[in-house]
């Protein structure tokens, strides 16, 4: 296969970037090819430092960068030489099997819209985040890339949902909740009360109804659709709380005795881990005819190499073929 990687993408980029290119090439195997995309002398010195010297690399230059801060539209608009936008247009032309970027989002996202087709079925493309919770895993959709959805996009949303959960969780019938301000079918939005009616009416789907945001962390779903908006205050929550939680805890332990410190750390180590953001490296942009992964602006080399490997194993998934193959289904079946 062949992944796109932003190398110009993120708050330390291009040198984590390029060292987490170097640690991801141990997922990959001897005929793919990892091709960075970024302003060439930049990436060059970066790769010498990290002793990147591997036939599976290349790098392909861009002559302009979109910076974190720039507002997305005229971004992509103005840097039509960027990484972002070669990258997206090399997939939009079957360049590419998937893309990796841990910078601005939001370009990032218009960039993908503009360049690459849509898969049938999809009107828009939404975020789907692996959040961590105590009964693991679950799948969260939107969380950016669609502020102001129609009750369709999220019907959309829970049917590539339930599909990313059973190929990449493993969940045979995954449960779908609809995140509202009550468990009770009239609560809720406009937005929120048509969604339910239209995810409710699809037999293929296992719909557990509506759910409130603690629901979440309850074991109740495996998958939770909800507009962009309020997909990305939830994340940017959690990610919060659970950070602060941590550096909490430990500080708590470092007031105790150093036996202590060494008895429990393992255990911390454990629980952070499972908590991690960098642990998954990134969320996939579902909807289009490429994989694209949506990697934290504050990844570093972990958290890229982690992202090579999910673009890998849902490249190995069959993931794109899976989603097109069973919405042109349900479309068939609906007309």
């Amino acid at each position: 296969m062949r992944i796109g990687l932003d190398a110009m993408g993120g708050d330390h980029a291009p040198r984590e970037i390029v060292r987490g290119a170097r640690d991801g090439l141990r997922y990959m195997g001897p005929d793919d090819r990892l091709i960075l995309y970024g302003i060439k002398d930049q990436v060059e010195a970066e790769a010498r430092d990290a002793g990147l010297n591997d036939p599976r690399i290349s790098i392909e230059h861009c002559s302009e960068v979109v910076e974190m801060h720039e507002p997305p539209v005229e971004a992509i608009r103005q840097k039509r030489d960027s990484s972002l936008m070669r990258m997206a247009a090399a997939a939009g032309k079957g360049g590419l099997d998937g893309m990796i970027s841990a910078g601005n989002t939001g370009a990032f996202v218009a960039a993908c819209q503009l360049r690459v087709r849509p898969i049938e079925g999809v009107s828009r493309p939404g975020i789907a985040v692996l959040m961590p919770t105590f009964h693991g895993p679950v799948v969260i959709c939107d969380v950016g890339a669609n502020l102001s959805p129609k009750a369709q996009h999220l019907y959309e949303y829970a049917r590539m949902g339930s599909i990313y959960a059973q190929r990449m969780l493993g969940h045979a019938k995954p449960r779908i909740g609809l995140i509202s301000i009550g468990e009770e079918e009239g609560k809720g939005n406009p937005l929120v009360k048509e969604a339910f009616g239209l995810i409710k009416s699809d037999p293929s789907l296992i719909y557990a109804g509506n759910m409130e945001g603690r629901d979440i962390f309850a074991g109740e779903a495996e998958v939770f659709i909800c507009d962009g908006f309020v997909g990305n205050v939830i994340l940017k929550l959690t990610e919060g709380l659970a950070e602060g939680l941590f550096k909490t805890i430990f500080g708590e332990f470092k007031q105790e005795s150093p036996e202590l410190v060494k008895a429990f750390q393992p255990v911390v180590d454990r629980i952070w881990k499972r908590h991690d953001f960098a642990e998954y490296g990134g969320a996939p942009l579902m909807g289009l005819s490429s994989l694209a992964l949506i990697c934290h602006g504050r990844s570093d080399a972990r958290a890229i190499a982690n992202a090579v490997r999910a673009t890998v194993e849902q490249h190995r998934a069959n993931l794109i073929n899976v989603i097109t193959s069973e919405l042109g289904a349900a479309k068939k079946d609906a007309g």
